[in-house]
């Protein structure tokens, strides 16, 4: 199994989540989280008092994947949904799940 976090503009999120949905992934986690991607235009652009730097709104989407084939398909969709026209519109990251328990009922 592969934890897949990826990056991206919050005005792509939509399409992404729809994209991911109608591939059948549907246990995704969408965070909007303080990042420093290339801002889009200048109303995205905010200064963060905390950072101390200009910061965008972007979009974390989080999601598992069983085996290599549906890792690299997830990873298709979100870049090819994902893209701004910029050349670097986000970040996708793949990590090893070494284990993965459910929370049952008692």
């Amino acid at each position: 199994m592969k934890e897949i976090k990826a990056f991206i503009h919050r005005n792509r999120v939509a399409d992404v989540v729809r994209a991911l949905g109608a591939a059948g992934f549907h246990n995704l986690s969408v965070i909007d989280v303080k990042g420093m991607l290339q801002a889009l235009d200048t109303k995205e652009r905010k200064y963060s008092i905390e950072i101390g730097s200009e910061v965008i709104t972007e979009v974390k989407l989080e999601l598992v994947c069983r085996g290599e084939e549906r890792t690299a398909e997830a990873v298709r969709i979100i870049q090819e949904h994902g893209r701004t026209g910029q050349p670097e519109a986000g970040w996708i990251y793949i990590s090893a799940i070494q284990a993965a328990l459910p929370i049952e009922a008692t």
